[in-house]
């Protein structure tokens, strides 16, 4: 029998707001004036992918419309700090990556990101200062996110996956299989490239991957349940739906347990200067 699905999906959608509100709010904290000329305050449009069970290798395959905000503050012409809020979607489909396609499986999954980075430029640059004109970099740092695993049912209609226990999680014939967490860690690095438009904004194109703390991205990581484990039309629906021998997999492998998901958020990011108030509205100051 199923046993009840601690109630995570709540706590985690809260989650998922409240770190744009916290990350918004920390903006206007840490660009104050105090932070002048050296910090910037941007955003980034671009995309996001995943790889993972359904993809393990086609990198930008199945990428889709990413976004978000994003502060830095520039300690020296070499290196800086940046937090992000990111919000992205990934998908893949075994009918159209074609890595395996007779297992059959789809999914897509909203991200909602919150991460810190160390950036190391390799030229000398300043923001705004037309004499540093360009400098390629390196990033690396850690970060949490939310994700909600869906795939279309036969009437075309999205259905969470995760109360599922498409591998059997929560049920007595698979006790070692708990419900995987929506929310997890994430590991990320990159390399991009900086350009200074004007002596207020800055532009950039970047690329970053990220390892996280899951094989659940997808909802696949091991392998099939033991038949009768799942008592649910919707969990045997989309627990199993292979091209060959459907419903009758049991034990077979289902996905790789072995290696957690990636995901991936790439585009151009355009950054503007937070002005010195300080030194412009205060004579005393001076």
């Amino acid at each position: 029998m199923f046993r009840k699905i601690f109630p995570a999906e709540k706590v985690i959608k809260k989650s998922s707001k409240s770190f744009f509100w916290f990350f918004f709010a920390a903006l206007f904290f840490l660009g104050s004036p105090a932070q002048a000329q050296r910090s910037e305050i941007g955003v980034m449009f671009g995309g996001s992918y995943y790889l993972g069970d359904l993809n393990p290798t086609r990198q930008f395959a199945m990428t889709r419309i990413a976004g978000g905000g994003l502060y830095r503050h520039n300690f020296t012409e070499h290196l800086s700090l940046r937090v992000n809020g990111f919000l992205g979607s990934v998908e893949a489909s075994d009918a159209i990556i074609g890595y395996n396609e007779t297992r059959n499986l789809s999914f897509r999954s909203t991200i909602v990101e919150l991460s810190v980075q160390g950036e190391v430029n390799f030229l000398p640059f300043e923001p705004g200062n037309l004499e540093t004109v360009y400098t390629p970099y390196f990033f690396a740092g850690i970060g949490g996110f939310s994700f909600n695993p869906k795939a279309r049912n036969s009437d075309g209609e999205w259905v969470e996956l995760q109360p599922l226990g498409t591998e059997g999680q929560g049920t007595e014939e698979h006790p070692d299989r708990e419900p995987y967490n929506l929310f997890s860690y994430s590991a990320l690095f990159g390399v991009g490239v900086k350009f200074n438009i004007t002596r207020s904004l800055t532009g950039g194109l970047e690329w970053g991957l990220r390892r996280t703390g899951t094989d659940y991205l997808d909802d696949v990581s091991t392998t099939y349940p033991a038949s009768g484990a799942l008592t649910g039309e919707d969990a045997r629906y989309f627990s199993d739906r292979s091209l060959v021998n459907r419903g009758e997999n049991a034990g077979f492998q289902r996905g790789n347990p072995t290696t957690n998901d990636w995901y991936s958020f790439a585009g151009f990011i355009l950054t503007f200067k937070i002005p010195e108030l300080m030194r412009t509205k205060c004579p005393a100051y001076n």
